[in-house]
């Protein structure tokens, strides 16, 4: 991938990305049967490949510049701005969304937010796109003062813009590098992207979790699908479950599946995936996961869990040593923590083990996990 800005010194986010995309991968692979070499791996699959670029279905965007001129992009730490319309990470399908949005930007009077001065309403523009071709753009402003002129604006924006299917303004108040605030006023009737990955429907709202690399994330998807409906498990709990991706390609009509999540925003997403879906033995809660499970006395046949990048822990890892599941699997973004709590997990053995690479040009991936009771 060929980037003018890396090229320039102007955004090195794309850490690894002289590495030729074959070396990426394999180094890749090498830290992780590094990291665990003491745990004894069954079996290596090999690692998922990605596209090189145009693969994110998500920018995050600082506005910056002024009301005539905005530019979006990133923020250097001497106050310098970088716009990143460009950057070949998004596909060519942002672009149109970028060039439309800057006049609106001057037509509904939002200043860029300027941290230096704390003066201005805009500061952040997230947007999102679905594999089925819909958008959702969020406005991220520092107070509800400039609302009445985005809402008269908008229509001008959403005749040029049809693929905008959910927009909504977040109102972010804090002189921070806080990315949004609690409080998300919907600008249109619906509030959740439709999205749809190996036939599953699955739904995005504004402030739920959804993978950025939607072709890697449905390979994910139908691997855990494929590896846990080999072990004819019937009963699962899907902890730190998001928008439901996982549980919902694992459920079977006739699995119990319990889905929990902290954040009710995707807990109502992954819902109405499962009652489109027509799964009346799944259920999903906005609860803490491990909480949850920790106080459970009883004990499914598979725990599958998809903490953040801190792992699982030492409760949950006891936990679960305790109680002894059949089956574990453990999808991470952080393959040093995933070690640390395979190494709390005595009583398993790590059966299977493949690396998806979520994150080109980065040291980042993905790892699914399976580990068997012994």
């Amino acid at each position: 991938m060929h980037c003018a800005l890396y090229d320039a010194n102007r955004c090195r986010s794309c850490q690894w990305l002289e590495k030729p995309y074959a070396h990426q991968l394999s180094e890749k692979q090498s830290q992780l049967e590094q990291l665990l070499a003491a745990s004894a791996v069954e079996t290596w699959l090999p690692p998922v490949a990605s596209a090189q670029q145009g693969f994110r279905n998500k920018a995050k965007m600082v506005v910056s510049g002024s009301v005539e001129r905005p530019l979006f992009g990133m923020v250097q730490r001497d106050g310098s701005a970088v716009d990143l319309s460009d950057c070949p990470l998004y596909p060519d399908t942002f672009a149109p969304v970028f060039a439309q949005l800057k006049p609106f930007i001057a037509r509904a009077g939002l200043t860029p937010y300027n941290v230096a001065r704390k003066r201005g309403e805009l500061k952040f523009l997230l947007l999102t796109e679905s594999t089925q071709g819909g958008m959702m753009l969020r406005f991220v402003l520092r107070s509800t003062q400039k609302l009445a002129q985005l809402r008269a604006a908008l229509p001008w924006l959403q005749q040029q813009l049809p693929q905008l299917k959910v927009i909504s303004a977040n109102i972010q108040p804090v002189h921070m590098a806080i990315l949004e605030g609690d409080e998300e006023i919907f600008l249109t009737p619906e509030q959740a992207l439709a999205e749809q990955l190996n036939n599953v429907p699955l739904w995005i709202r504004p402030q739920s979790f959804f993978q950025t690399n939607p072709q890697v994330a449905a390979a994910l998807y139908a691997t855990a699908r494929d590896w846990v409906r080999a072990l004819a498990v019937t009963s699962m709990w899907d902890l730190f479950c998001g928008v439901g991706g996982f549980g919902l390609h694992c459920a079977t009509p006739e699995m119990a599946l319990t889905g929990i999540e902290i954040s009710a925003e995707a807990i109502a997403c992954a819902s109405r995936s499962a009652e489109m879906l027509g799964l009346s033995h799944v259920r999903f809660a906005a609860l803490d996961s491990t909480q949850f499970a920790t106080s459970r006395s009883d004990i499914p046949q598979l725990v599958l869990v998809n903490p953040p990048r801190r792992g699982i822990g030492e409760a949950l890892c006891a936990y679960l040593s305790r109680m002894a599941p059949d089956y574990i699997l453990y999808s991470s973004c952080n393959a040093q923590s995933l070690a640390q709590d395979i190494v709390r997990l005595t009583e398993y053995r790590v059966t299977r083990v493949q690396l998806f690479d979520m994150f080109p040009h980065t040291a980042h991936s993905e790892v699914l996990t399976l580990l068997t009771r012994r």
